[in-house]
């Protein structure tokens, strides 16, 4: 809705191109281009992929397009969560987080940790003019965590915050497990928001 080409990638690509499909229909005018193919040509056409999957699937579905991201910022969004009875919960990675897990099976890819914390509910209502919540930029490369910054600041209402370095990005999924809970006890949407900057 920001005006942005977007391509879906799945396993199939008729998959990805019915979802592609459904949200051109509910976007409406004014959206930029949405295509769909199959993940590892999704990948080679984007300049910049954010990778937004399960947590099960996410080295598997790495591994399967690394060829097409070498030298490609890649957005990681994926939060390492479990849940039981009891609620949401953060669940132990061995590279650290799920950011480091990506840099380390890309290492010619330009990881950034960012949109964790974000609502889809939110994202996809063309009734809501902005969305006002920041987003928590963490990378070791200064050119593509500004890239990402500028991509956050073309939705109204959000700001990107540089928020450290991706050996931090721990912190910042297993924040989602908290917002998980808030956001089951009062029924809302909520995100994060950094103030006196």
């Amino acid at each position: 809705m920001a005006g942005h080409p977007v391509v879906i990638g799945s396993r199939s690509a008729e998959r990805a191109e019915a979802a592609a499909a459904d949200l051109r229909d509910s976007v409406g005018d004014g959206a930029g281009a949405i295509t769909g193919a199959g993940n590892a040509d999704a990948a080679a056409a984007a300049d910049l992929v954010v990778v937004a999957v399960p947590w099960e699937g996410h080295e598997a579905l790495l591994r399967d397009v690394a060829p097409a991201l070498t030298g490609k910022i890649v957005v990681d969004c994926v939060n390492p969560l479990g849940f039981d009875e009891r609620g949401a919960y953060a669940l132990a990675v061995a590279e650290g987080s799920a950011a480091e897990q990506a840099a380390a099976i890309l290492p010619d890819s330009r990881v950034v940790a960012a949109f964790h914390h974000l609502s889809a509910v939110l994202l996809l209502d063309p009734e809501v003019a902005e969305v006002d919540t920041d987003v928590l930029v963490l990378g070791d490369d200064r050119d593509a965590t500004d890239a990402v910054q500028a991509l956050v600041a073309d939705i109204p209402g959000m700001r990107g915050v540089y928020a450290g370095r991706l050996r931090s990005a721990h912190q910042v999924e297993a924040l989602t497990a908290n917002l998980i809970s808030v956001n089951r006890r009062y029924k809302a949407h909520a995100g994060i928001r950094v103030t006196d900057i």
